[in-house]
């Protein structure tokens, strides 16, 4: 009986394993290249637009707080 069990075990074992570790683990690594393909082209597309981003959040981050405000000098 201590062998039909075990038997068992490794039978449940071995399908949980080939019947959901194995493809979760496929299908994340599928999704994980696509979403890096996705931010390389688009990275490709617009390869500035980053930077200008975090620069402009900075400038209204910083005025929010009132510290500076920019302006240009009228001659």
């Amino acid at each position: 009986m201590k062998y039909v069990l075990l038997a068992f075990a490794i039978y449940f074992l071995y399908r949980f394993i080939s019947g959901f570790l194995i493809p979760v683990a496929r299908t994340t690594r599928q999704v994980k290249k696509q979403f890096d393909a996705m931010r390389e082209q688009q990275q490709y597309q617009h390869p500035f637009s980053s930077q200008q981003q975090s620069t402009s959040t900075a400038r209204k981050e910083k005025n929010a707080e009132g510290d500076y405000l920019e302006f240009e000098e009228l001659n």
